[in-house]
């Protein structure tokens, strides 16, 4: 493949809905790879599909030295609550304090097909939730406070302008 490249804001594919993973093979698995190399190089902990581009439901999240890959991937149940920020490769420079459940349990298909059901707390939830809101075109911004995106404003103009340039 080597051709994925990170999506940023405003890019229209970050809000699009995504559809299943339907294939399983040496295609998917070259794809994985390539997303868990284009995370690790621009330092991020997760990457789903629409942000390189393809509107599938796959993501992946690298996180104490375990690469967690997650298709088509149903959030069975939270429980809890945490706060902390969060950051997004598709919003380069912007953070936020994001609200999500302490603890999850997930349900996803892994590259070979497999149904696992992950238990994850703490961080490790928080970045399956939000790669998991990408494979439904909801973005981290989404989550801010009114105040929070004014304050942001500008620095998502400049996004703006950006992308109009590529």
């Amino acid at each position: 493949m080597g051709t994925l490249q990170i999506r940023k804001y405003p890019d229209p594919i970050l809000r699009r809905e995504t559809e299943p993973v339907e294939e399983y093979g040496p295609d998917l698995v070259e794809l994985i790879n390539e997303m868990k190399t284009i995370m690790l190089e621009e330092d991020g902990v997760g990457l789903a599909g629409p942000q390189v581009g393809l509107p599938k439901k796959i993501a992946v999240v690298f996180y104490e030295g375990t690469l967690y890959v997650l298709i088509n991937p149903v959030l069975i149940s939270s429980e809890g609550e945490q706060a902390g920020e969060e950051g997004c490769l598709s919003f380069p420079g912007i953070y936020g304090n994001v609200v999500r459940p302490r603890n999850v349990v997930v349900e996803a298909h892994d590259e070979k097909g497999i149904k696992r059901t992950l238990e994850a707390d703490g961080f490790l939830a928080r970045a399956f939730l939000h790669e998991m809101d990408h494979l439904e075109g909801k973005l981290l911004i989404d989550h801010f406070s009114p105040l929070k995106k004014n304050i942001i404003r500008k620095r998502m103009r400049q996004l703006e302008r950006d992308e109009r340039q590529r």
